[in-house]
């Protein structure tokens, strides 16, 4: 008798992705898309400096410290001698810890605290060049886009925080790519990420920092995970596809499209479409400040002009920016601000900017702010909401009535740098010290040179940034 064929399967989601992510070398990224890592990375690098200066990051740093001392058995540790699921854990809530970082508007994910934190604290250990580096990082934001895209906004619905839950499983393939992984060992790594997938929005209730904990979570879990499938453990590979799956484990029995989950990869690049933040603001306010910004400049008006303004917007935004009203006309702590409405649109009028010094205690308290937020109001448009879009209507005290439409600013990476350099000099200012030379002499300058800004990253506290350094000095 013939023996029977063997049946052949297709590989699942999380095996197409590992064995992708495995052959993705950096010169087969197109040019575009790594200059938006670069800048991804750079916009991460200045959010970990400045998330130094909060409470929240100190004592993370602090945690983190005595971890190390614990396990070393020492009076002292430098951060080079962490474990670097630790450097990971405190590095990416200190990117995340200012909600300063990018996100994926059909998701809500911020990938760039997730992610850049993995690749940082594993490349010294695995002494990765810049280009597995660079292709990390790049594979990383793929995943990031595409799961989170097969989720939308479904988690947040849910009360979770969907950084906490889709951060795990596309740090993982990060992971997997900084440490030369195979396509299986990556797999498995994507299958004991996503048990460690989690975050409650139960933040939102108080102003708390467990959301800024998901992030640096998530960057931990994967890099353990990863640790793991490096060794021979195994972890389940139908978790994107079969029973008990990521998706209906979080949002239900719900038909969900996943066929982008590894569609045309290495042809379409979803991660460039990350938003950068230029503002430190939940992301749905941002497009809200440039246009009152704008309106403003090109009418000529100041805040005292202003009678009213009305903010169109989506209603799952607003439930997260402006309901209830009374919750978001109150800003004892620094979460409440960024996540107002009133609050930034009014700050935005009167400074004519929104920028970290926002966010201090001395402008939440301020009755200037508090009275013009009062001023500010929202309606609800189902039309909205594919994106981080929406429109202002701001009614003079003249009777004027100007409207304006707007959606979240793209890619600038003028903006990006100064914004950078900007987190730079707050973090040196904190310290007491002298902001680096290279940064203050490109704060002025009309243009950059990356190199320079690589050279001005090696005085940061937390970390070598040696790969980074490799990775920045290639030409944009």
């Amino acid at each position: 008798m013939s023996e029977r064929p063997k049946l052949e399967t297709s590989p699942t989601h999380s095996e197409a992705i590992g064995a992708w992510a495995s052959a993705l070398e950096w010169e087969a990224i197109p040019e575009y898309s790594r200059a938006d890592a670069k800048l991804r990375l750079l916009d991460s690098l200045g959010l970990i400096r400045v998330g130094l200066t909060t409470e929240a990051g100190a004592a993370a740093r602090r945690m983190t410290q005595k971890l190390a001392l614990l396990a070393n058995g020492r009076s002292e540790s430098s951060a080079h001698a962490w474990d670097p699921s630790a450097q990971a854990l405190l590095t990416g809530t200190l990117a995340h810890c200012r909600d300063y970082d990018d996100t994926f508007a059909d998701s809500v994910v911020h990938p760039g605290s997730v992610i850049v934190p993995t690749a940082l604290a594993l490349a010294r250990s695995c002494d990765a060049s810049a280009e597995d580096f660079g292709a990390a990082v790049v594979a990383g934001y793929e995943v990031a886009a595409r799961v989170g895209s097969v989720f939308g906004r479904r988690l947040g619905a849910q009360g979770f925080h969907a950084t906490g839950v889709v951060g795990p499983v596309a740090a993982a393939v990060t992971a997997g790519r900084v440490m030369r992984l195979n396509g299986d060992q990556i797999a498995s790594a994507i299958g004991l990420a996503c048990s460690m997938s989690g975050g409650l929005n139960a933040f939102i209730t108080d102003g708390t920092w467990s959301k800024w904990l998901h992030a640096g979570w998530s960057a931990h879990g994967a890099i353990v995970a990863a640790s793991l499938a490096a060794e021979g453990f195994r972890g389940p590979k139908h978790v994107l596809d079969g029973p008990g799956n990521l998706f209906n484990s979080f949002v239900g029995q719900v038909d969900l499209d996943r066929d982008g989950l590894n569609s045309d990869l290495g042809h379409q690049w979803l991660g460039t479409s990350a938003d950068f933040k230029y503002y430190p603001c939940a992301h749905v306010i941002q497009p809200y400040i440039d246009a009152a910004l704008a309106i403003l400049r090109e009418h000529q008006l100041s805040a005292s002009d202003v009678s009213s303004v009305v903010c169109v917007i989506a209603p799952w935004a607003a439930a997260v920016v402006a309901e209830p009203r009374p919750a978001k006309l109150t800003f004892g702590t620094e979460m409440e601000a960024i996540a107002s409405l009133p609050y930034q649109v009014a700050i935005a009028l009167l400074d004519q900017r929104v920028d970290l010094a926002s966010l201090d205690r001395v402008n939440r308290d301020r009755a200037d702010v508090l009275e013009m937020a009062h001023r500010v109001f929202h309606r609800n448009d189902l039309g909205l909401g594919k994106s981080f879009d929406g429109r202002i209507e701001l009614t003079t005290k003249a009777g004027q009535v100007i409207v304006k439409e707007t959606r979240a600013a793209g890619p600038d990476a003028h903006r990006v740098i100064g914004k950078f350099l900007s987190n730079c000099r707050i973090c040196a200012a904190a310290q007491h010290t002298s902001a680096d030379s290279t940064v203050g002499k490109l704060g002025t300058a009309p243009g950059y040179d990356p190199r320079e800004l690589a050279d001005a990253l090696v005085s940061s506290p937390v970390m070598d940034w040696r790969q980074a350094d490799a990775f920045l000095r290639q030409d944009l």
